[in-house]
């Protein structure tokens, strides 16, 4: 058996470089509390990370699951689990129902410079639920409506991937979207609808 040879003594880090190493990580211990675990876990996030990686909803739901949990064994005892149980089954169960299907969807690919409009026939005062996305590049939109004389804009965007929301109708007729494409590339859009309307009407 062959002896390890001994490191020489320039070999060795020095203090300075052992305090610099030991600072450093320290920093990164606490980016990654701060970043990660208190999204994650505490649902809080002062930098605005987590929720871009999806850990501050679940640090949320975490929270809030383990308020029901402590206020369950306050009402009940800490031996009766199946309240709790009973508890997690009604959050998932509820929040299943809460996203309701889509009624319609729409696909359309949009060359470079070309241009489309989609809306929908709806009454006074209805409401439209919507969600797009577009892969391939990103599209310009206006998002409004004109007739009998009265016009509205809901939104705009230039250059964008993705939007979703409602609008409630101030005047009957045909409200929804005009797309174009300004990229290099051909572009489609998937867009979905639930809400009260007669039909989906494309012009190009």
């Amino acid at each position: 058996m062959h002896n390890a040879p001994q490191p020489k003594l320039e070999d060795l880090p020095t203090k300075a470089q052992l305090r610099r190493s030991s600072i450093v990580a320290g920093i990164g211990a606490v980016a990654i509390a701060v970043m990660v675990y208190m999204p994650a876990e505490l649902g809080q996030d002062p930098t605005g990370v987590g929720r871009l990686l999806g850990l501050t909803e679940m640090g949320e739901i975490k929270q809030q699951l383990a308020a029901e949990a402590a206020a369950d064994e306050a009402l009940h005892g800490s031996d009766d689990s199946s309240w709790i149980m009973d508890d997690l089954l009604g959050l998932f169960v509820s929040t299943a129902q809460a996203q309701e299907a889509w009624t319609d969807e729409v696909t359309f690919t949009l060359a470079p410079g070309e241009y489309t409009e989609i809306k929908a026939t709806m009454e006074e005062g209805a409401t439209l639920f919507y969600a797009w996305t577009s892969t391939g590049g990103r599209v310009n939109f206006d998002l409004h409506a004109h007739a009998g004389g009265q016009d509205v804009t809901y939104e705009k965007g230039r250059g964008k991937t993705e939007g979703e929301g409602s609008f409630e109708t101030p005047f009957a007729g045909d409200h929804g979207w005009f797309w174009r494409n300004r990229d290099d590339e051909a572009v489609t859009v998937t867009l979905q609808l639930r809400g009260d309307y007669s039909e989906i009407v494309r012009s190009e």
